[in-house]
């Protein structure tokens, strides 16, 4: 199933995309979840009566011309981001290939919407793009196993975009990788959150960033150092993963800051996140005001 949301007089609510509309699932059914986040995590009687709403003959619906969209997931408790997560982008970056995931954070600032302006700090003067899929969990998970059942906490997945700050994340004798990552609107996702028993091998696809048409980035997940289970394990060691959290899974070679000479991002630009089987996530860029 695919579910996004969308902005409503009522607030944020949980959709279905049908066609040129999105299916209200709350509105149609008030049995189900207003959120996505409730769909995910619910049980599989909720998930079959969304599919089962999103196709009545009563549905509200609301067109995609006149609908904002937001976030699929809008307010995460944790934005978990890994490193150095693809074969190929390690080998262009001239790192050894990690042992162990490489992994930083974002705060809820960074999360911006499909279609909202990316926006260039007046402080930074490197800002780079990369293309992740995105892990969205759906249930509550603590020292989770490194084998298949670890998909079982899985509620979906979605495109992302870990836009990166170069001039600092690498400034100083230890590095800065979470403020370099953490300005305002740094964390594009969406456009939709493709469910996990519809999207079942997350390891096998293809992504893509395109900046004004050119493709930039081009490479599939498996070219993964760590799988989706693998960082699972490691993760919930640490900490209690939640429905709702987003895990940032790495990005493919490509990137604007090795390139020579190096492609960052400037006002005016177009970027898009293009993720097999779930879509194109795009945002313009603009410049701080």
């Amino acid at each position: 199933m695919r579910l996004a949301t969308i902005q409503t007089p009522s607030g944020p609510r949980a959709t279905v995309p049908v066609g040129d509309s999105y299916v209200d699932l709350h509105a149609t059914d008030p049995g189900l979840p207003s959120c996505v986040r409730g769909v995910i995590s619910g049980s599989p009687a909720i998930r079959a009566a969304a599919a089962e709403a999103a196709k009545s003959p009563r549905a509200v619906k609301y067109h995609a011309n006149a609908v904002k969209l937001l976030p699929p997931i809008p307010n995460p408790g944790k934005i978990l981001c890994i490193g150095l997560n693809y074969r190929d982008h390690a080998i262009e970056g001239g790192k050894a290939i990690p042992t162990e995931p490489v992994v930083f954070g974002k705060f809820s600032n960074t999360l911006l919407a499909p279609g909202d302006p990316i926006v260039l700090p007046k402080v930074a003067s490197k800002v780079d793009y990369e293309a992740e899929l995105v892990i969205v969990i759906g249930k509550r998970g603590k020292h989770i196993p490194n084998d298949p059942t670890a998909y079982s906490y899985v509620g979906g997945y979605t495109c992302g975009h870990d836009v990166s700050a170069r001039d600092w994340q690498f400034r100083g004798e230890e590095k800065q990788w979470i403020i370099g990552k953490t300005f305002d609107t740094f964390a594009p996702t969406g456009p939709v959150l493709v469910t996990a028993d519809e999207l079942t091998a997350p390891d096998k696809l293809q992504i893509q960033l395109r900046l004004n048409g050119t493709t930039l980035q081009n490479s599939n997940t498996k070219e993964f150092i760590f799988g989706v289970p693998h960082l699972l394990w490691f993760l919930s060691q640490v900490v209690t993963l939640e429905p709702g959290d987003l895990i940032f899974t790495g990005t493919p070679p490509g990137v604007g800051i090795a390139r020579k000479p190096p492609v960052l991002l400037k006002a005016g630009d177009i970027a898009e996140v293009e993720i097999e089987g779930i879509g194109v996530l795009k945002n313009p860029v603009v410049a701080e005001s």
